[in-house]
């Protein structure tokens, strides 16, 4: 969550950080200190390159699991779809907002389907605007 905040819905929100395998620095050990065997190079946990996604649906907002997974499943669907557009970082999916239960009344309705769907494309279509407009400047 340490990233910014590429693009905003009326419900989600879609963070990002990048991955920097130099990142890793290197300890400088005080002399008097018992060393262990392993090396002190720097060297990354994970040495792939890729875009990397993580859903924080929060029971705050969808209080039934039913729900909560039915989200979780449209997020990593739409997400495969548009991966290929996505830059190699970490991205995070958060749900900010509940869905009102009174229009969608069934947790798995084909309703809250479409309409969790229709705005995460509209969600990572904003994170790919505003990746545009990052580039150009």
């Amino acid at each position: 969550m340490s990233g910014q905040t590429v693009s905003r819905t009326p419900h989600f929100a879609l963070h990002r950080v990048a991955l920097n395998p130099n990142a890793c620095s290197n300890v400088a050990l005080d002399t008097n200190e018992v060393t262990d065997a392993r090396p002190t190079h720097s060297k990354p946990l994970f040495a792939v390159q890729d875009t990397w996604l993580g859903v924080i649906v929060p029971k705050r907002w969808a209080k039934r699991a039913v729900t909560r997974n039915t989200i979780k499943r449209q997020i990593y669907a739409v997400s495969t779809d548009t991966s290929c557009h996505l830059p190699f970082a970490a991205h995070v999916v958060r749900l900010r907002a509940g869905f009102d239960r009174a229009e969608f009344i069934s947790a798995t309705s084909d309703k809250l389907k479409t309409a969790v769907r229709a705005e995460l494309q509209h969600l990572f279509a904003g994170a790919k605007t505003s990746e545009k407009a990052s580039a150009k400047s």
